[in-house]
């Protein structure tokens, strides 16, 4: 059993954390938020000390790696917004803790070489969050891609939508420079899930850039990749609406539909287990997703239309 502290407890994604600490057998002792709505704890770490200052957190985790090595942190959960993951996984390797940080890792990528080396200089680790990578359909579909000859890329098309109220745009969500947009807010999985599925990006071209939607293509070393994200409600297929979902996930590849929707609930706590049994997801895995989203800020997009668009364009 390890002790674990978290970083963001009153965050949108914490309660996955919190479960995947608690169903692995492990205990949390410490979790800060600037927001004190952390009732949450209760059904999971009751007596997990909590602090509105970060400064006073930072201070309990240092008296603890004092203390002992039972009392010590080994792992802190990193649920923050995007723009203070990296300061916030820093503070964890200078407590001699290895940090689990949700997606996105960092949302510029030369802050991933600042975090290399201060993994060198502490012996600590960071892992991230890359749940899709888990889901076994899709573990098996890679292996079927990587064992087919190379030179024929695929054809797919990917779609992600979620609903998010006008509260979004308000928050730091809806801010590019905390947030990176909805390319790394909602997206990174989905960029990293690609490279993952069909090897390095060769080319990327943006189509739509708005608050709340973007378009575009990648050209991977095995497929072709039309893309579309979106959190605006109107983008949900009738169906999918009807049903009352809020949330719609589709890949075509070759025009076969790739079932991923459902058993997103418990990838958290596989993440958890790979960590905890010395594997899980390192700064090198993440990169190139981040270099993919970070690159698309910096394009002017470009009209397409027939094969070279998305479906939905």
């Amino acid at each position: 059993m390890a002790n674990f502290a978290m970083i963001g407890a009153a965050g949108f994604v914490a309660p996955r954390h919190l479960k995947a600490i608690h169903d692995t057998g492990n205990v949390l002792v410490a979790a800060t938020d600037p927001n004190d709505s952390v009732g949450i704890l209760d059904k999971y770490f009751p007596d997990a000390k909590f602090f509105t200052e970060i400064e006073r957190f930072d201070r309990h985790l240092e008296k603890l790696r004092r203390q002992s090595e039972e009392a010590r942190v080994k792992y802190v959960s990193v649920c923050s917004p995007n723009y203070l993951h990296d300061s916030h996984v820093r503070l964890a390797l200078r407590c001699q803790a290895h940090a689990i940080c949700e997606k996105p890792l960092v949302i510029s990528p030369w802050n991933v070489d600042a975090l290399r080396e201060i993994e060198e200089e502490t012996g600590c680790r960071v892992h991230t969050v890359l749940q899709l990578r888990l889901i076994p359909s899709l573990m098996k579909l890679r292996e079927e891609i990587h064992a087919q000859a190379a030179g024929k890329k695929a054809d797919v098309v990917l779609s992600y939508m979620t609903k998010r109220g006008a509260w979004y745009d308000a928050s730091w969500k809806g801010q590019l420079e905390k947030s990176g947009g909805v390319g790394m807010n909602i997206g990174i999985h989905f960029f990293d899930l690609m490279l993952w599925l069909f090897g390095p990006m060769e080319k990327s071209t943006l189509n739509l850039r708005e608050g709340r939607r973007m378009a575009g293509t990648l050209e991977l070393a095995r497929a072709r990749v039309r893309w579309f994200l979106s959190i605006d409600e109107r983008d949900l297929p009738e169906n999918v609406r009807a049903e009352g979902k809020s949330a719609f996930r589709s890949m075509k590849l070759d025009g076969r539909e790739i079932e991923f929707s459902e058993g997103f609930g418990d990838l958290h706590t596989r993440v958890y287990e790979e960590v905890l049994a010395g594997r899980g997801f390192t700064l090198d895995d993440a990169r190139p997703a981040i270099e993919v989203v970070h690159s698309l800020r910096g394009m002017e997009p470009r009209a397409a239309s027939g094969k070279d668009a998305h479906p939905l364009l």
